[in-house]
């Protein structure tokens, strides 16, 4: 069943759609890309990606992915910046995760350690404070060796160094009027 609309033809799909001719690579790139940057944004790698694993010839992608990074809708500099505020802010993660999170999604290098500069050591430790203060409630009546895993485990976990770690856990606990002067680490 064929309909005849605006100069072009379609064919009727089942359950009567109308459906459109087949589209070319280009086009079909280009319907991907602006499907998924609907969404949410995405790095140059994560549309190579999306655009090969549907069969998208290479040439093809690299032409239409070099034209939307011209008009600014790739821009992996942006999308790393974005990232690294709403990352920390929304889920406290320090540095180190964050740079590894945008690495996996194919941010480059350079990039990476550019986003990362918005964030200093100070509002980092800030960060790990504020995520012990949060967890120390629910430690409270456990062992204090196991209070100090459970919390600077939670720490290294979200990306933050075992030293910064450690410190912070101990001022916490200081704070709430536990011994914390033995923690059992040295030079901490």
């Amino acid at each position: 069943m064929r309909e005849q609309e605006g100069g072009g033809e379609r064919r009727a799909g089942r359950e009567g759609r109308s459906e459109l001719p087949p589209q070319s690579p280009e086009e079909q790139a280009r319907a991907i890309c602006l499907r998924l940057l609907t969404g949410s944004p995405r790095t140059r790698r994560q549309l190579v990606d999306a655009l090969h694993k549907r069969g998208i010839p290479e040439e093809v992608s690299q032409q239409v992915l070099s034209r939307y990074e011209e008009v600014g809708l790739i821009d992996d500099a942006a999308f790393a910046g974005a990232w690294v505020e709403s990352r920390h802010r929304g889920r406290g993660l320090a540095r180190r995760a964050l740079a590894q999170e945008l690495r996996t999604k194919g941010v480059h290098a350079t990039l990476v350690e550019e986003a990362l500069e918005q964030l200093d050591s100070d509002q980092e430790e800030q960060t790990a404070r504020e995520l012990v203060e949060r967890k120390l409630r629910s430690t409270r009546g456990l062992e204090r060796d196991k209070r100090i895993r459970r919390l600077a485990g939670m720490l290294a976990r979200k990306g933050y160094p075992e030293g910064m770690a450690l410190r912070v856990v101990r001022r916490a606990l200081e704070t709430e009027g536990e011994d914390a002067d033995d923690l059992g680490y040295p030079g901490e």
